[in-house]
């Protein structure tokens, strides 16, 4: 066990907002912690943090117990570059490493060699240093450090990038990074997949997965929390219950529970109500009221079960329209798009939207997806290219920043100012829908939670009756719960809906066709996001096949050309194919030669200590020199390798 928190309360005045929520954190297990918006989730993580105290319960930790935290939108802001921000957390290693440096440079001196105790001394101290800087990682510092910016996104921006000029969503993500790389015993993330888009979600589920210490991540990433968690807790009516397996599984073991919980009740109710009416039909009778009195008895000793807590109420709603489109719906033609001075975000988007489509809208971070829609909705002005509208069409937009609410307006005033023809009434049921009821819906939009405002512009969507929806992002902010009833009422929507979504189940769910979007264009793909994993997949694959054939017709016309050309001009022209096609190849020599650099330098720090070399001033200098020509070797190594990659 790393931690254990035991009922665990935390109030705010006369709000409680956790009683007697407990969990325990056991190594390398990995945990999920769901619940609707507000149940408790970040301040149940902040306490476990140690960053907020509780108002009463206990915590007990392992002894010396390094736990990271990430709290949800939190960027990493500092005036260092990216790759400085991240060797700092390597300081006290590159302390050792300058500290081995200058007694390496001390035992080549004349006057510590010529001093066998005080050669000694120095021997010893480097011997026990070495073996502290391996046993820290000081040889996979970079590498490390290379390979989880990689992982992250940072593989084309510089390393070289002054942080503070990176937008919001790189700080958020080069904070996880950081974390990541600073590798505590227990690493708690809030919504940790913000702002990744599904190559670097890819990336960080198969990292966490073969993670070292315990994960514990509150997420509404149902695809996330299937692919990584084993234990599930989930925050409800401010206390915890643990469930073991992932998502989909506590879902169901939540569902049986119920069940037979139900069930137990209802046959303790008809078990109750029979004993009562004996009781009632038989004590004033003399020939059964000791029966009577008997089952009477019976009944107060009775250790009488709570009926079942239903679930929480839910947000419920449809999407209707109030008339059809034509069969076409939307051209686009050629469309490209760029800021000023700038090169072009996206060129040469072609799409044709039919009534009915439900199209996914994929592609990595800054592709210029959100600019797509935007330009489409005539927000911006395309560089180049045709945007063509068929008949009939009434858009519905979701700003996945919510640009389109008044943050002065309450609730109440933010639907009834845009449907000013309903009454009062009808405006509060749909409110009420959206789970605003009472004084709720005289909050202003200023004070709301991002998942509040979700539901406040989903109402106003809702009410439009539009027949052609574009969503930007639509599942950002809204808790498990509030993604499913979504689902359900965009799986029953009869228009035609292209949207934008970094969430994989949602996509798997609702789109019947996927367009990635490139800097270069757009390719189309038939199917949901398993589908176009798998195509993708299979792409890649027939890519591979298709050069391994060109290799070997190029082989093939090599042969041909050597009577042709002088051997000169055929070498070097073999040379250039051939560095071409093992580029791969030369990856793993390098790595190899990266391996085998490391162990060669250890081993020669090691060969220091030996007395046959250490008493020998001219091979002290000697295996010294080496191991900056290793050093050397090895930077050269890492640099080309990162051009490769």
């Amino acid at each position: 066990m790393l931690l254990q928190a035991s009922n665990i309360s935390k109030s705010y005045g006369i709000e409680t907002i956790l009683s007697n929520a407990s969990i325990q954190i056991e190594k390398q297990e990995r945990i999920g912690i769901v619940g609707v918006n507000g149940a408790g989730k970040s301040t149940f993580m902040k306490i476990i943090a140690g960053e907020l105290s509780p108002t009463s319960g206990d915590i007990f930790k392992a002894k010396e117990i390094s736990i990271g935290y990430l709290a949800q939108n939190s960027g990493l802001n500092s005036d260092k570059t990216i790759w400085n921000e991240m060797m700092s957390i390597y300081d006290e290693v590159l302390k050792m490493e300058k500290d081995l440096r200058s007694l390496e440079q001390q035992m080549s001196e004349p006057k510590i060699i010529n001093n066998t105790k005080l050669y000694e001394q120095t021997l010893e101290r480097y011997s026990k240093l070495s073996d502290t800087f391996k046993e820290q990682g000081g040889y996979e510092v970079e590498a490390n450090i290379r390979g989880i910016l990689h992982g992250m996104g940072f593989s084309k921006i510089p390393s070289d990038s002054v942080i503070e000029n990176l937008s919001g969503g790189q700080k958020t993500r080069l904070a996880l990074a950081k974390l990541l790389l600073q590798a505590p015993d227990i690493i708690l993330l809030d919504e940790p997949t913000n702002y990744l888009d599904l190559t670097t979600l890819s990336w960080l589920e198969s990292f966490l997965r073969s993670y070292q210490g315990a994960v514990v991540v509150v997420s509404h990433d149902r695809y996330f929390l299937d692919a990584l968690v084993n234990v599930i807790y989930e925050i409800e009516r401010t206390t915890s219950k643990r469930y073991t397996g992932n998502y989909t599984r506590y879902l169901e073991i939540k569902a049986q529970n119920y069940e037979i919980e139900n069930k137990k009740y209802e046959k303790q109710q008809a078990e109750i109500a029979k004993m009562q009416d004996f009781v009632q039909r038989n004590l004033a009778r003399a020939s059964t009221t000791k029966r009577a009195q008997s089952r009477r008895k019976a009944l107060e000793k009775m250790d009488m079960l709570d009926k079942p807590l239903e679930g929480l109420k839910k947000a419920h709603f449809t999407f209707q329209i109030d008339k059809r489109t034509g069969n076409d719906v939307l051209k686009v033609n050629d469309l490209s798009f760029q800021f000023e001075e700038k090169s072009p975000l996206f060129k040469h988007v072609n799409f044709h939207l039919y009534r009915g489509d439900s199209v996914a809208l994929i592609g990595p971070n800054g592709t210029g997806k959100s600019t797509l829609l935007n330009t489409i909705m005539n927000k911006y002005k395309p560089s180049s290219g045709t945007i063509d509208w068929g008949s009939n069409i009434k858009i519905g937009f979701y700003d996945q920043e919510q640009k389109n609410l008044n943050e002065s307006n309450t609730v109440l005033d933010e639907l009834w100012n845009q449907y000013p023809y309903l009454e009062e009434k009808r405006i509060r049921t749909v409110l009420g829908n959206f789970l605003f009821s009472g004084d709720d819906v005289l909050k202003k939009i200023s004070s709301l939670s991002g998942g509040e405002k979700a539901r406040v512009s989903l109402a106003k969507l809702m009410l439009l009756n539009a027949n052609v929806l574009i969503l930007d992002e639509p599942t950002n902010h809204l808790d498990l719960f509030s993604r499913e009833v979504l689902e359900s009422a965009l799986m029953d929507y009869e228009g035609t809906l292209l949207f934008i979504s970094h969430d994989r189940y949602f996509l798997n769910k609702l789109a019947e066709k996927v367009f990635e979007l490139s800097s270069d264009g757009m390719t189309h793909f038939l199917g949901n996001f398993d589908d176009y994993v798998e195509k993708k997949t299979e792409l890649e694959e027939e890519k591979l096949e298709q050069d391994a054939k060109k290799l070997e017709l190029n082989n093939k016309h090599e042969k041909e050309d050597v009577s042709k050309n002088n051997k000169n001009s055929y070498e070097l022209e073999k040379q250039k194919k051939r560095d071409e096609r093992n580029r791969a190849r030369k990856i793993e020599t390098l790595e190899t030669s990266i391996h085998e650099l490391e162990e060669e330098l250890e081993e020669i720090e090691k060969e220091l200590a030996d007395p046959e070399i250490f008493n020998d001033y001219v091979l002290v200098q000697e295996k010294t020199e080496l191991i900056e020509q290793k050093k050397a070797k090895l930077k050269a190594d890492y640099e080309e390798w990162e051009t490769l990659l």
